[in-house]
């Protein structure tokens, strides 16, 4: 699929990876419909897409209600006519252990609340905007890809019980998805990043960040133009369905 006046949209593509996403795919051409819960990050991410030479909107939503999914999704079709590819890639983090102890004594539980939040918007979000970008695909008869953004995490990460069970849920989800969605020309696949220079790794403290860096093989972060273009890459190539692609500097091997 060439991406030149192709439609793409991107959850959480008002910052951080998304937004890196949106402008590459905006310097090769393709229309970009922007999704996430903050107009100004928004309003800002189509203006830097403006200036690298394609077209932009923003659609505020939350990935995680399906009214609101459902008429964004129908927005997007009806403003550009087409819709060719979504990157799921919006998500949040509770982290917490499932159940810290000290001195003996219980103090802390992952409550239901932090494990429902994570599988409402990673997981369940998701699902939601697989389902309406499949539906206004095949109601606009566009030949596209859905890429669902994953983590390496979805092997299991201390800390991270909500967070790893929905990312694991969102690779589960690419074959599945793969094999439905063929007969009608959607190719789907799922990208599993390993630690990316973001606005949460940045906030980090020096000496928990050297120690990160250094179990890493390639001994450094990956930086969210390497995302960006690993998205471009599926999009481009007509026959890489159903798989997952690591961009981890080999972190899980």
């Amino acid at each position: 699929m060439k991406l030149q006046d192709t439609v793409i949209a991107i959850t959480g593509g008002g910052q951080g990876l998304g937004r890196a996403m949106a402008e590459y795919l905006a310097a090769k051409g393709a229309k970009l419909a922007l999704i996430d819960l903050m107009q100004d990050k928004l309003d800002a991410a189509v203006a830097a897409c403006q200036a690298a030479g394609s077209e932009a909107r923003a659609y505020v939503c939350n990935v995680a209600k399906e009214d609101e999914v459902e008429a964004t999704f129908a927005k997007i079709a009806a403003d550009f006519g087409q819709l060719n590819g979504l990157v799921n890639n919006a998500g949040i983090l509770r982290d917490g252990l499932l159940i810290k102890v000290k001195d003996g004594e219980i103090v802390k539980r992952m409550s239901l609340a932090e494990w429902q939040a994570v599988i409402d918007v990673n997981l369940t979000g998701v699902f939601l905007c697989g389902r309406e970008a499949a539906t206004q695909m095949i109601k606009t008869n566009s030949q596209g890809a859905i890429i669902n953004i994953s983590s390496i995490s979805r092997a299991g990460n201390m800390g991270q019980s909500n967070y790893s069970s929905a990312k694991a849920g969102v690779a589960a989800m690419v074959p599945v998805w793969a094999k439905e969605l063929a007969r009608y020309n959607i190719r789907v696949m799922g990208i599993a990043p390993g630690f990316i220079e973001t606005e949460m790794t940045a906030s980090m403290k020096p000496e928990a960040l050297e120690k990160m860096t250094a179990g890493i093989p390639l001994k450094r972060m990956g930086k969210p133009d390497e995302i960006a273009s690993a998205v471009a890459f599926i999009f481009e190539n007509d026959y890489v369905s159903g798989r997952m692609i690591e961009v981890d500097g080999a972190l899980r091997l």
